[in-house]
């Protein structure tokens, strides 16, 4: 069984988020953990249109309103 993430000199092997691909997680790789500006931006649009989502409890609709009075 393979490791999703192997060391070696250069930093570590991982799989790209967006496409799977292998890529190199280092200083020296611009779009880590991506492997490309492509799949940064293809991620970037999910979280933007809500397909990405950090579950939590719904936000109260009057929550930091300036209509309502909280004294």
């Amino acid at each position: 069984m393979r490791n999703s993430a192997m060391a070696n000199d250069e930093g570590q092997i991982v799989s790209c988020p967006t496409c799977q691909k292998e890529n190199r997680y280092h200083i020296d790789n611009p779009f880590r953990p991506f492997c490309s500006e492509r799949c940064r931006l293809i991620d970037l649009g999910e979280w933007a249109d809500e397909g990405h989502r950090i579950p939590g409890q719904a936000i109260p609709p009057d929550y930091n309103d300036p209509e309502v009075d909280t004294h």
